[in-house]
């Protein structure tokens, strides 16, 4: 009878622990999940870390976008980036260094942990403004943002990209599209060096 007893206790304790088990996995794996997650978070809000310092940039800039005109226009000048907020968002400044024309913009760049998304809030020395919603992320080393814009009187897609990112250089472009996506017309493609110290 004892034997009998001690079989069915432990068939018992098999049977508790066969239906138990996943609630003890659970709860030795949600910390781990948990934590990859918070990792991957972590991770996402230094994307533009790279772009931190000062720079000097190369510009070409299509002079009118969207139009078929094909007449660009060049520019040098220098980029200042600092951090803020441990890397949530970033202050960066750029002037440039043509004696004949003088520009100076400012661009704020602020990540929303909640959305995972970027914003941009850009304005320069002429007063203009523009407030981005910016969507997308970085994958396989290159970065690549998509919102809706006004231009010239209509709604379009704008869309930014970080490439060729390296320790003292990066590439960065803008381009437009004005049928939904099916094309896009680059009207800004900058490169950028490190300035050394």
């Amino acid at each position: 009878m004892n034997s009998l007893r001690r079989c069915g206790i432990y068939f018992l304790l098999c049977a508790l622990s066969y239906f138990f088990h996943p609630l003890l996995v659970f709860s030795q794996t949600a910390p781990s999940a948990t934590l990859q997650t918070a990792d991957a978070e972590q991770a996402r809000q230094h994307d533009f870390d790279f772009n931190i310092g000062t720079w000097k940039t190369h510009i070409m800039y299509l002079e009118h976008p969207l139009t078929g005109s094909s007449a660009w226009d060049e520019l040098d000048g220098t980029v200042v980036v600092r951090k803020i907020w441990d890397g949530r968002a970033q202050v960066e400044e750029f002037k440039s260094d043509n004696s004949e024309a003088h520009f100076e913009s400012t661009l704020l760049r602020l990540y929303n942990p909640d959305s995972h998304q970027w914003s941009f809030i850009y304005g320069n020395d002429g007063g203009t403004i523009l407030c981005a919603h910016m969507i997308g992320g970085f994958k396989n080393g290159q970065g690549e943002f998509v919102d809706h814009e006004p231009f010239n009187g209509k709604l379009i897609l704008a869309r930014t990209r970080w490439s060729d990112i390296a320790r003292d250089s990066h590439r960065y472009e803008i381009a437009f599209s004005d049928d939904n996506g099916k094309t896009w017309e680059t009207n800004f493609i900058a490169a950028w060096t490190r300035k050394k110290p």
